[in-house]
């Protein structure tokens, strides 16, 4: 299995933040990254919509053989990774789950954590983070919009500047040690963020999450010994859309292929009732 490829997803171009620090550890590895734009934002989906979701993806991974599947998106990894953990023969890391306890050993008393509504109405991070670190307080704050700020590439828009104001406001007058931007899109709002509190305040949790993947890739036996391919790309509905919004991250534009998932597309109209984008 070793030179099989390695599996990413996120609702959309979000997870392109742990790729790109992925492939920075591992360069010779063999990337295939799926974003399900055609359901994107996940957080307003329910629980069993986003397991239902998610097995989907996984299945179509599977179709490509892969040797791990990275959820590099923080709402699945908190509502469907304990669901569907054991139901796979590939490895899969999930990022709530792999970073909280790397954060929780930093000892910090206030941490707050923005992510979307399904993600903090898991309490997954206040879960995970109090299992190493029991004394801690966790602010969770629910920011719905940012998601769509982001894919939509309005992050230097008047309203959504003053949308990341808002939260911040409430979130600073906890006295916080520092914030964790629980979603993957939310990193791409940091010249936003920045504004309004020390850069050095929010935590990125790709970095720690790369770092954790690599390294068990590594003990296990699992890193590939063949030169690398381009990374591969799926969506499922607009790719120019995925395209433009995704180059803060990874010029998706140089990869060797980027097209609608069939096997997405008829998951959704079946599922969902909607049409088929491709």
């Amino acid at each position: 299995m070793n030179n099989c490829p390695i599996g990413i997803f996120d609702s959309g171009v979000g997870g392109l933040s742990v790729f790109a620090e992925l492939i920075k550890l591992l360069p010779e590895e063999n990337y295939i990254y799926f974003g399900d734009t055609k359901n994107c934002p996940y957080g307003n989906k329910t629980k069993e919509q986003l397991i239902d979701i998610t097995k989907s993806i996984l299945e179509f991974f599977r179709t490509k053989n892969v040797k791990a599947v990275v959820m590099a998106c923080n709402t699945t990894s908190a509502a469907a990774y304990e669901a569907i953990k054991t139901n796979y023969n590939f490895k899969i890391y999930p990022i709530v789950q792999t970073v909280s306890g790397y954060i929780a050993r930093k000892n910090y008393k206030n941490i707050g954590v923005f992510a979307t509504n399904a993600t903090v109405n898991s309490h997954a991070y206040k879960t995970e983070l109090k299992k190493y670190n029991p004394n801690c307080n966790i602010y969770e704050t629910a920011c719905p919009d940012w998601v769509d700020i982001v894919e939509n590439e309005l992050q230097n828009e008047e309203k959504s500047i003053q949308n990341v104001k808002t939260h911040m406001d409430e979130m600073l007058c906890n006295n916080i040690d520092k914030i964790i931007l629980g979603c993957t899109h939310y990193p791409y709002l940091i010249n936003v963020l920045k504004k309004f509190a020390p850069e050095d305040l929010f935590i990125n949790p790709a970095e720690y999450f790369a770092k954790a993947i690599a390294k068990d890739l590594k003990e296990n036996n699992l890193l590939s010994g063949i030169k690398k391919h381009e990374p591969m790309f799926f969506v499922s509905s607009n790719p120019g859309q995925f395209k433009s919004a995704s180059k803060l991250f990874y010029n998706v534009n140089k990869a060797e292929e980027i097209s609608v998932n069939q096997l997405l597309v008829k998951y959704v109209r079946t599922k969902f009732h909607d049409k088929p984008t491709a």
